[in-house]
């Protein structure tokens, strides 16, 4: 069994924010010791059955013959800064609304007198 890397020893940069769905995408450059480093730290840490999963498939493959392709990310684009989507102010809001608690019946945002 491979030795467990640090966390900064990792062959992926932010590997723990790495969100499962991209993992297996991000994993096609890694050869069989970056997959090992990676499945091994994970059983260590975080042990989540499904990328345990994606690492182990992907470790499969690279034993029946497939090659690492493409390179290595150096970020995560996914959890970058730009990309949390438009921010709320006063002129981007929706109207005021009254709780509809007590209200008439037919109108329960009007109250009952």
């Amino acid at each position: 069994m491979t030795e467990t890397p640090a966390h900064d020893n990792l062959p992926l940069p932010d590997y723990d924010h790495i969100p499962l769905g991209t993992l297996p995408t991000r994993i096609t450059a890694l050869d069989q010791g970056g997959i090992s480093a990676l499945l091994s730290y994970e059983r260590e840490h975080g042990n989540r059955l499904p990328v345990v999963q994606v690492l182990e498939a992907r470790l499969d493959s690279l034993k029946y013959g497939a090659e690492p392709s493409g390179s290595i990310p150096e970020d995560n684009p996914e959890m970058s800064e730009g990309s949390a989507g438009s921010k709320v102010s006063p002129a981007t809001a929706g109207p005021k609304i009254n709780p509809p608690s007590q209200g008439v019946p037919t109108n329960p945002a009007q109250p009952r007198t």
